[in-house]
């Protein structure tokens, strides 16, 4: 018999990103759908599929959920870009389960989430098997990290349990043995292991991709939230399984294109090509046909520019001044020698919570502040969804939060301050290294991990291990993210349950001129 063959396109993390834009400026950049979709040839044997993480990240996304506040913008956009299937990542939790809704109800595509439940323990969003018009038997499992429940609001939580995502694509694989002839795990997690040598980077449960591959028996394992760009390979178990993985960059930077013939023995070829993001195509990006559906010849980019305008012409609108610019340096000379773009986070964190200490990280990257700020300078300067949350902590909790911090550095070679690799691999995670504020403190890399922090002064006095202050800090950290165990051991004074973005642009309106 001849193979059958399947065709898949798969991208994760979009966050919003549609247009080939950054929101940090008017240029052009190879991001977004529309600048992926013209390449996507679509027929009946072929799947488009999303690894989760589309409703929250960046200007368009934020905008949708708090202006016309509906998710119906983003599901009508997947639609045209044709997806079949799709998975949740942590981020799509970010806005409550009711814009999650919103979202899934109109949404064309079967969201397929293994280890998200109810309450009762039953499976929300539950494996699927696709027979494609040429009969192959596509088993589809979805799993999502569940450190979102480290990371999430527990308001957002409420009437679902995200549980182990290994043990529920475990039980699915073992139900559809014998009714499947391929099987696809849609993961929005990705590794804690080298790809190469098989070496564990993490002690973290947050990702287990390698451990799917070594112990479960999918054919192929589709991989996100860690923004890191994987070229299709195979990873050999200890039983001589072979699992095909891949992982996209973030913001439709890229996307693969997956393809695959099985045979009735139950041999499986698997090929793909990663494909970078042209903003040179993102004006020709018509809709994609779901199941041969007729659809509508109008460019995407035309059809959705009613709310990409208005998008920014909420982002062009002025907020406040600064007495000077604020912008980024290099990342290693920001964190080692201080930034005045977190400076004046905290300082605004310090205004409205009354705390004694405040502690800010920044995003991988941030477009800072220009001497006339407006949305825009906030949106991509402080893109997360977080709230505060004011800790009282011991001297000593204070000094081990700082130490996890300075972990940051380490030294080449050469003997040359660099960055440490566990902020790079197997994800870049500049945003785990901390600013504080309200102390004084000094970090020698020299010293060894543990050891760094070799001044720390409250008020001109050393801070003891037994002393008591307040700290302010965002949900996110406050959860312990980021490997901060110490802050689990903290009493809560007050919860500050306003957006961190509302608080900066509230400040400016309280303090039209800033000095800094």
């Amino acid at each position: 018999m001849d193979n059958k063959k399947l065709k898949i396109y798969f991208t994760s993390d979009t966050h919003g990103y549609f247009y080939p834009t950054t929101y940090g400026d008017a240029i052009p950049k190879n991001v977004g759908l529309f600048s992926c979709v013209p390449n996507w040839e679509k027929d009946e044997n072929t799947l488009v599929i999303d690894g989760g993480d589309v409703l929250q990240g960046n200007a368009f996304s934020y905008f949708t959920n708090h202006v016309p506040k509906s998710s119906k913008i983003l599901a009508d956009i997947m639609n045209d870009c044709g997806y079949d299937y799709y998975t949740l990542g942590n981020h799509d939790f970010n806005y409550g389960l009711e814009y999650q809704k919103e979202y899934r109800d109109n949404h064309k595509g079967h969201c397929v989430c293994q280890n998200v439940l109810d309450d009762a323990g039953n499976h929300l969003y539950p494996y699927e098997i696709k027979v494609m018009p040429n009969g192959l038997r596509v088993g589809i499992v979805g799993i999502v990290t569940d450190y979102v429940n480290v990371w999430e609001k527990k308001e957002n939580l409420v009437g679902v349990q995200v549980v182990d995502p290994f043990i529920e694509a475990q039980k699915a694989l073992s139900e559809l043995k014998g009714k499947t002839d391929i099987n696809i795990c849609i993961y929005h997690g990705g590794f804690e292991a080298d790809l190469d040598t098989g070496r564990r980077l993490t002690e973290s449960t947050e990702n287990v991709g390698y451990k799917i591959c070594e112990e479960l028996e999918f054919d192929i394992l589709l991989t996100g939230h860690q923004h890191m760009s994987v070229d299709g390979r195979f990873i050999t178990s200890g039983t001589g399984h072979k699992t095909y993985v891949v992982q996209p960059l973030d913001a439709a930077k890229e996307y693969h294109k997956l393809e695959i013939k099985a045979d009735d023995h139950n041999n499986i070829m698997v090929t793909s090509e990663k494909i970078k993001a042209d903003y040179n195509l993102a004006k020709t990006a018509k809709a994609v046909s779901v199941s041969n559906e007729n659809v509508n010849d109008e460019p995407l980019y035309d059809k959705y520019m009613f709310y990409e305008n208005k998008v920014q012409d909420w982002l062009n609108q002025p907020i406040g001044t600064l007495s000077r610019a604020l912008l980024p340096t290099d990342k290693l000379d920001m964190a080692y020698n201080g930034t005045p773009i977190a400076d004046f986070i905290n300082r605004v964190q310090l205004y409205f919570s009354g705390a004694q200490v405040s502690a800010v990280g920044l995003a991988n990257d941030i477009a800072g502040f220009k001497e006339k700020v407006s949305t825009r300078d906030i949106i991509a300067t402080y893109p997360f969804p977080n709230t505060l949350v004011v800790f009282n902590i011991t001297g000593k909790n204070l000094k081990l939060a700082m130490e996890r911090s300075a972990e940051y550095f380490a030294y080449d070679t050469d003997g040359k301050l660099t960055i440490s690799d566990k902020f790079l691999s197997p994800k870049v995670e500049h945003y785990n290294y901390d600013y504080f504020a309200g102390v004084d403190y000094k970090i020698d890399p020299s010293k060894p991990i543990g050891s760094r922090i070799v001044k720390l002064e409250y008020q001109g006095k050393p801070v003891t291990d037994k002393q008591m202050l307040t700290l302010c800090l965002n949900n996110y950290r406050a959860s312990g993210a980021g490997e901060y165990p110490m802050y689990k051991e903290c009493t809560i004074a007050k919860e500050i349950n306003i957006e961190m973005v509302e608080l900066l642009m509230e400040y400016f309106r309280i303090n039209p001129v800033v000095e800094v």
